[in-house]
């Protein structure tokens, strides 16, 4: 039962995969695939919880966290790239394959073909556990410690967002850089709020059997990773360092990742 339906899912990410691949390769870019990455993980936990003949309060209670965090970062993603245009960092990685006619191949392989494997694995917790849940499982107080981790997961990545969004509209903050609000606590207070939201949702799935929280454990440790140090920070620090000036004494003095008091003095 629950590997079928877990296959189903992924034959409907798949197809949602192909048919955005194919809008990508007409408008000769694929940056909108990070809106796809929010909303596939929200659409993988609500399909889930619509095989549920009756959806029982845990199984109802990870889908709301999972849907509610994809959702709205589905929507910030697709506006962010509608306003600004296609992203330097997917520019960067398809530019040889541009430069020799295989973008089109490229963009299905290194992207929405990569990204489907990783949005499946990353969104585990939340169908599995909604399918394990299934109508009977109530919300225990493992539940509610998930939800609240979940829950600084969402402040830190919803008013993040929000401060930068709000600094970068800003004239006067060209080419400067952002170090207020939770930024000056973390480097990368949205990507701290990623994590914490899905280990949430994965302590919470857990409360359904130990063999959920085993069988899904990748899924928040692999999105920990990326976020720091492969496709998250990493990338983006890297291009910050050559736009903003005064980045290098902004990360000697700011946490990478926790929020941490900033340090006094540099050096």
């Amino acid at each position: 039962m629950i590997v079928e339906a877990l296959f189903a899912n992924a034959v409907i990410l798949l197809g949602m995969a192909l048919v955005l691949w194919v809008i990508a390769v007409q408008i000769d870019d694929v940056s909108f695939v990070d809106a796809y990455w929010g909303g596939g993980m929200a659409l993988m936990a609500l399909v889930s919880w619509l095989r549920l003949y009756e959806p029982g309060p845990l199984a109802t209670l990870l889908m709301a966290m999972a849907v509610i965090w994809g959702a709205r970062l589905a929507i910030y993603l697709f506006i962010r790239w509608r306003r600004e245009g296609e992203d330097k960092r997917y520019k960067r990685i398809l530019k040889k394959d541009r430069e020799k006619g295989r973008f089109a191949i490229a963009a299905l392989t290194k992207v929405f073909l990569g990204q489907s494997v990783l949005l499946f694995m990353v969104s585990s917790p939340a169908q599995y556990g909604i399918l394990e849940a299934g109508s009977l499982t109530p919300i225990s107080g493992l539940a509610l410690l998930g939800f609240a981790i979940w829950a600084i997961g969402i402040f830190f990545e919803w008013v993040g967002d929000w401060q930068l969004a709000r600094f970068k509209a800003d004239p006067a903050n060209e080419g400067e850089v952002m170090d207020k609000g939770l930024w000056r606590y973390t480097r990368h207070p949205n990507y701290f709020g990623d994590a914490c939201v899905w280990w949430g949702i994965w302590i919470a799935a857990a409360s359904a059997g130990w063999w959920v929280a085993a069988a899904t454990v990748i899924g928040p440790i692999f999105l920990t990773f990326t976020l720091t140090k492969w496709s998250g920070a990493p990338l983006l620090e890297g291009g910050m360092k050559k736009s903003r000036p005064g980045y290098a004494e902004y990360k000697a003095r700011t946490s990478a990742f926790f929020p941490l008091p900033p340090k006094k003095s540099v050096g």
